[in-house]
């Protein structure tokens, strides 16, 4: 009896699936249009290109170095008896920075004077003698050939003199010699002598280094090919130099943070580098807090001029194709889809300039790439207009059933 109560229920209970199987077939699926979903026509955002005024940049790589280096080396040799200066401190032309024993060239000097004296001595004699000669022959006493020994004398005495006076004046270098003064003014390194040290004049290895921090260069370098096109770009118009943000240049530090000062280009070098192919350029920048160290590893973006009706693309509209050549997708006559192959001359901020392959008024296509390819018929909505059809809230949710009867 409970095998044939079975068999009657199980008839029921595929009839009961079935029914709610028609119930939820019997309705069609619909978009948030309300359209049939196989007929919905897909919706694509898209940016119109528009002609920019864009100032053209170049960021290459280059090292800071001081605008003035001077190594400080003695003139005369000696026992450093003082070193007068802090090490990393900064200090200004003349003051002095070591002082080597004077007592040499302190003797030497006053020697020098003595002799100089004697020579004034000297000198008095023979112009008496040669005043008193030229009388005597006036009066025809002597003869005229003692006339011309004493003025001869007279001659030699005053040119002793001038020697004398010379050597006094070396003397007294030498003895200004023993106090080292600062060349220039900036900040001095570490000293390679210490005091009891005994140096020489001018010795191969310098006492300290001054380098002037404030302005500071920094040198970068610029391929030929890239100048060249510069050049040429120039000549067609495409480019303009000229105005206020001529020669302008800004800097980006190690850790890649922008400098805070704007710099100038120096100067550009004529003559290229056979090894590497490319040209020298100097630009300056003021260092007033003395942040930037010699040294430094640097990026300088340079600004070569403005590009008058620049097409810039969107980067994230940019795709490539199979052989890596960039692809973007356009709304074309009748809405419809097309793709366009482009050149692409340079990266500026998030966009890709664009020196053929666009013209102004096309509309590329931002979003909704996956829904579209070329030939399709689309929905076209301005790019940054959020739509259901955009953010996928376009798909609806199937019929939920009721609860099975018991």
């Amino acid at each position: 009896m409970r095998i044939k109560d079975g068999s009657r229920l199980i008839p029921a209970g595929c009839v009961l699936l079935a029914a709610l199987a028609l119930t939820g077939c019997g309705e069609p699926k619909t978009g948030a249009g309300g359209g049939m979903m196989g007929s919905q026509i897909p919706e694509v955002a898209v940016v119109t290109m528009q002609p920019e005024s864009v100032v053209i940049t170049m960021e290459l790589a280059g090292r800071t170095s001081p605008c003035l280096v001077a190594e400080v080396r003695p003139q005369v040799g000696g026992i450093v008896q003082k070193r007068l200066f802090e090490e990393g401190a900064d200090v200004s032309a003349g003051d002095v920075l070591y002082q080597i024993d004077p007592a040499t060239y302190q003797a030497a000097h006053e020697s020098a004077k003595a002799t100089l004296a004697r020579a004034e001595a000297n000198a008095v004699p023979a112009r008496l003698r040669a005043e008193r000669y030229a009388q005597l022959l006036a009066d025809k006493v002597i003869s005229p050939q003692e006339v011309d020994d004493a003025i001869a004398a007279q001659g030699q005495a005053e040119a002793e003199i001038e020697a004398c006076k010379a050597a006094v004046k070396t003397a007294r270098i030498n003895l200004d010699y023993t106090r080292v003064t600062a060349p220039i003014s900036g900040r001095i390194g570490k000293s390679s002598v210490t005091v009891g040290a005994l140096v020489t004049a001018n010795q191969g290895a310098p006492l300290a280094t001054i380098q002037q921090l404030d302005p500071m260069y920094v040198d970068v370098t610029q391929s030929s090919a890239n100048l060249l096109n510069l050049k040429r770009k120039m000549a067609k118009g495409l480019i303009k130099q000229g105005g206020a943000n001529q020669a302008k240049v800004r800097l980006l530090l190690e850790d890649g943070s922008a400098y805070a000062l704007e710099g100038t280009l120096g100067f550009s070098d004529v003559t290229v580098d056979v090894g590497t192919g490319s040209v020298e350029l100097r630009t300056v920048f003021p260092n007033p807090d003395h942040l930037m160290l010699p040294g430094m590893y640097v990026r300088a973006v340079l600004e070569e001029g403005v590009s008058e009706g620049a097409l810039l693309v969107p980067q994230q509209a940019v795709t490539r194709d199979a052989k890596g050549n960039p692809v973007v997708m356009l709304v074309g006559d009748g809405n419809k889809v097309e793709a366009r192959m482009l050149k692409i001359d340079r990266a500026i901020g998030e966009k890709w300039q664009v020196s053929d392959g666009l013209k102004a008024g096309d509309r590329v296509i931002m979003e909704g790439l996956q829904n579209v390819r070329p030939g399709a018929e689309v929905k076209v909505v301005p790019f940054g207009e959020k739509t259901p059809a955009l953010t996928g809230s376009n798909v609806s949710s199937a019929p939920a059933g009721g609860a099975a009867a018991k």
